[in-house]
């Protein structure tokens, strides 16, 4: 596998392809993320942008094409048009670099906010607890929610579980964070403070390919929009000039719809 190199995109997605059964769900998708990029994907209900992003840390495996993490590939198509993935223990440990967010927060609901944080980089990274408790504690201070580290999912409002849910990802260090409509299940007046938090991720320069509705976020946040429909990325265009004029009528009639 090539070394990581700094100037390598973070994310290289290459003609990927994904079906469920007789559904297309992916055809021929290819985007690429640049490192400390903003990268907000956008389109109808149903057009594979979840897919996609499932796609991109092995939770969804592709029929073909490529994909590469911070230079490495993850999975790519050989001669014979089968697509092969990376050995099991190197594909964990590429997978390692993104951090995922999901819509309905994934929360262990028998721990405890802290003890959320601390499972997966003591288990998965054999991370000692001690140092773990002091990421997570530094962690959830960031995320506003540093009183509420022995309070249980079930005690915290949907916009502090998404909160919890950021931290953590965060706790295993990722290069890169993954997020699939991570405000679609909140309350209006819940989502602000969850778009702040990413907000201040992207002023940190965390690479972030970013599902979402929010088109607030997107022009205000995102440096790069990228519209999807029916499995197809038709658009990737600096978010200033998205906005401006998205040149393709199917990415304008969205637009005019969602604004």
């Amino acid at each position: 596998m090539p070394a990581t190199t700094s100037d390598a995109p973070m994310i290289e997605a290459r003609g990927v392809k994904k079906r469920f059964g007789a559904t297309e769900v992916l055809r021929g998708v290819s985007l690429n993320v640049a490192r400390g990029e903003v990268v907000a994907l956008i389109g109808p209900s149903g057009s594979g942008k979840s897919t996609f992003l499932r796609c991109l840390n092995h939770l969804e495996t592709i029929d073909a094409g490529e994909i590469r993490i911070g230079g490495e590939v993850l999975a790519r198509t050989d001669a014979q048009g089968q697509c092969r993935y990376a050995p099991e223990a190197e594909g964990r440990r590429i997978c390692r670099k993104s951090g995922m967010v999901f819509q309905h927060f994934n929360l262990f609901p028998h721990l405890t906010v802290l003890e959320n944080l601390i499972e997966a980089p003591m288990v998965v990274a054999g991370v000692a607890r001690a140092q773990a408790v002091r990421r997570a504690e530094a962690l959830l201070a960031k995320v506003g929610l540093a009183a509420k580290r022995d309070n249980y999912p079930a005690r915290l409002s949907g916009g502090q579980k998404q909160r919890v849910a950021i931290a953590r990802a965060l706790c295993m260090e990722p290069e890169i964070m993954l997020f699939d409509e991570p405000t679609s299940a909140l309350d209006p007046e819940l989502t602000g403070e969850v778009l702040r938090t990413m907000r201040e991720l992207a002023e940190e320069r965390m690479t972030m390919l970013v599902v979402t509705h929010e088109m607030g976020f997107a022009r205000e946040v995102a440096h790069t929009v990228a519209f999807m429909d029916e499995g197809h990325l038709l658009v990737v265009k600096p978010a200033a000039e998205f906005f401006a004029d998205p040149g393709h009528e199917r990415a304008r009639a969205f637009l005019d719809h969602m604004l």
